[in-house]
């Protein structure tokens, strides 16, 4: 363990690199800014990532630099979340680096809670859990005392397999900036967490969690997770073969859990598929069911799928438009 009762004011307080991929968020932009520029922890640089943005953003973003010195501005070509991220890793300037999506936004302290936790316990990576939040719903604040503790990567990649308390989303996490040494956000994908997170997560040693909330990840109309389908959530299946595979090599026990996310995967792009009045693709419907029919037993065994997902699971082994009906009801 390391004392770390003196980061604040400290002369050696290490710095953070805080980086924000910006596309077409005008109206969120700003209070995800105002959510960094206020933490109380204040060694950070805030890199804001224009990537191509058709609105205002950029010019926002422009502004916004105006009000901190510690923000830093860059635009570029459009090439997506993970071009973007992959960018502000190469201009980051600290030995810590954050990813914050820039329609979401933070507690004051998170990046203060994260800091500490990954110096105490000289981990590699650091953790805390998110507050999933509709676009304007407001949230109780989480009362959970920060009682940071230890995990082995097979441990937290057991975790965000599970997805029961942790998962792979990016931005509820501080990073060694020595991670992205030979890793980077897969260009051109979406679930682009997914498919770096295991990864990442089986070159660390040490990693530290916390059970309290930190970071508000905010579901909005239009962004990734509520927007028409399209084949591009097919990636979502690939992240998840993707990550078996590296199970299969390093965590032979965890194999359960790799399943069960693959299974989980062809359920979400299923559902998304058949949620979509307008989308229609008889083939991938098929061929997305005949899978999980094929592993019926698997699934309906399955500790990991609570019993909604197994009893509409049932109505989908009986009839396709039972299932059907059931989604809209969701």
């Amino acid at each position: 363990k390391m004392d770390t009762r003196s980061i604040k004011g400290s002369i050696m307080e290490p710095k953070i690199s805080i980086i924000v991929p910006v596309y077409n968020v005008e109206q969120y932009l700003e209070r995800c800014v105002e959510s960094l520029i206020n933490q109380t922890y204040k060694n950070i640089e805030i890199i804001l990532v224009d990537d191509g943005a058709t609105d205002n953003s950029g010019q926002l973003c422009d502004e916004l630099a105006q009000k901190d010195s510690r923000i830093v501005v860059y635009h570029k070509e459009n090439g997506g979340l993970s071009d973007a991220r992959n960018f502000g890793i190469d201009k980051a300037s600290a030995d810590y680096i954050g990813f914050i999506d820039s329609d979401d936004f933070i507690d004051d302290d998170m990046y203060e809670v994260l800091l500490s936790n990954i110096l105490e316990y000289n981990a590699d990576i650091s953790f805390c859990r998110i507050y999933d939040i509709n676009d304007g719903e407001n949230i109780e604040k989480d009362k959970t005392k920060n009682e940071p503790f230890v995990l082995s990567s097979e441990e937290m990649v057991k975790n965000v397999l599970e997805a029961k308390v942790f998962s792979v989303t990016a931005g509820n996490k501080l990073y060694k900036k020595s991670l992205f040494d030979n890793l980077r956000f897969e260009k051109g994908k979406i679930a682009e967490d997914a498919f770096l997170m295991i990864d990442l997560l089986s070159s660390c040693e040490i990693i530290v969690a916390t059970f309290v909330k930190k970071y508000y990840y905010v579901h909005r109309e239009n962004s990734i997770t509520t927007q028409k389908f399209t084949p591009k959530f097919l990636d979502v299946i690939e992240a998840y073969e993707k990550n078996a595979k590296i199970v299969a090599e390093k965590y032979p026990n965890l194999k359960y859990q790799a399943d069960t996310r693959i299974c989980w995967a062809y359920f979400y792009v299923l559902d998304r598929l058949l949620k979509d009045e307008e989308y229609k693709d008889e083939k991938l419907e098929f061929e997305l069911i005949q899978y999980l029919k094929k592993n019926k037993r698997f699934i309906l065994n399955n500790s990991l799928f609570n019993s909604k997902r197994k009893l509409s699971f049932v109505a989908l082994l009986i009839n396709k438009n039972l299932y059907k009906a059931i989604l809209k009801k969701v």
